[in-house]
């Protein structure tokens, strides 16, 4: 494939060389060190000595193994089990809200999707209550694909000062949240700008991801009332929906993209020092080696493992957040809302599919 730089990349489709460039050394995340692979901006020199950003997620060890470290002591199982109460009452919170409107419609995107995953950064992060509103608009209008550059750009630039500030209280004011335990624990410390990257690196993929999934996943379970009506019989059976749903959808389209530092072999393919693979995971979490009828959207079938959360040592750290945030989303949509069905025929719901999350911009619902 040609990339939008000119340079040539490989496209990768299947599971088992999907999984082996995630976890192969030789393939490098760094994509500051190999802007010229992956830029539209001209080539730069790379950095010399260690990086002093807060980027992990485009890292490579020992830089990414730092802060990776730093960060899953953060992501506690207590903290986690805390969080999952927060996650019901926020998701019948806004389930009741609707109900309350009394016009059994509602567009979940804005009333349910994307408020359920900004309240549960806003819980992590350690958000004070009055400072929400500003959080959560400015996240709004930054990740929204109807603003213009200028606007989402000037969103980002306020997300930033506004997580300077954040990170600023927390070192003065230390909480039992993640950020003052980042800010405070860590070690070595790390230094507010690092800080500040990883906090907007937690929120934009903590938020984006979560609520586009709670979006199209609740519209999947509408466009497959089989699947829907085994689900409403079985609520155990949310488990295995979740990930199910998580294989089926696989919401990021392109962009999971690695540079080889050295000649590689892959898939038969010879690929040269330099070259970039980008990872199509729609088509490895569909590949037909590993999943029989991968087309279809089986909530029973048998759990294996999937890539929508990549693999290695980049593997989502917020994975086990994001599926306490679906199930209990899901779930709560599906017993509170009797009867839930599309309000519009399925071809009149706007996806987005020219972004690199996929999701849709709208869901109109109605409900007995």
């Amino acid at each position: 494939m040609e990339l939008l730089n000119g340079a040539r990349a490989w496209l990768v489709t299947g599971f088992d060389e999907a999984r082996t460039v995630l976890a192969d050394p030789r393939f490098s995340a760094d994509k500051l060190r190999h802007r010229d692979a992956t830029s539209l901006r001209p080539p730069q020199a790379p950095p010399e000595g260690e990086r002093t950003d807060g980027a992990f997620v485009f890292m490579d060890p020992p830089e990414h193994t730092r802060l990776r470290r730093v960060l899953t002591g953060q992501f506690t199982v207590r903290r986690m089990r805390e969080l999952e109460t927060r996650v019901r009452q926020i998701a019948v919170e806004h389930v009741e809200a609707m109900q309350a409107a009394g016009t059994r419609t509602a567009d979940l995107v804005p009333a349910f999707a994307l408020p359920l995953p900004s309240l549960v950064i806003c819980e992590l992060l350690g958000v004070p209550y009055a400072d929400r509103a500003e959080f959560q608009e400015r996240t709004a209008v930054g990740l929204s694909a109807s603003a213009t550059m200028r606007e989402q750009a000037a969103a980002r630039a306020g997300l930033h000062a506004f997580m300077a500030r954040l990170v600023a209280a927390k070192r003065a004011n230390p909480a039992g949240d993640l950020l003052s335990g980042l800010v405070h624990d860590a070690d070595p410390p790390l230094t507010d700008a690092q800080l500040v990257d990883v906090a907007l690196l937690l929120l934009t993929a903590g938020h984006e991801t979560t609520a586009n999934m709670l979006g199209l996943g609740t519209f999947a379970l509408l466009e497959h009332p089989d699947q829907l009506a085994a689900l409403r019989a079985e609520p155990e059976l949310i488990g295995d929906a979740v990930e199910e749903l998580l294989r089926f959808l696989s919401i990021i389209q392109l962009g999971v993209s690695r540079v080889a530092k050295e000649p590689v072999t892959l898939g038969g393919v010879d690929l040269p020092a330099g070259a970039t693979v980008v990872i199509a995971t729609p088509e490895v979490n569909r590949d037909p080696r590993h999943w029989p009828d991968p087309d279809m959207l089986d909530l029973r079938r048998p759990r294996t493992p999937h890539l929508a959360f990549g693999h290695g040592v980049h593997q989502c750290l917020g994975q086990q957040l994001a599926r306490i945030e679906l199930r209990i989303g899901l779930g709560e949509l599906i017993t509170r809302l009797p009867g839930l069905r599309l309000a519009v025929p399925a071809a009149q719901v706007p996806v987005r599919d020219e972004m690199l999350i996929f999701g849709v911009h709208s869901l109109p619902v109605t409900w007995a």
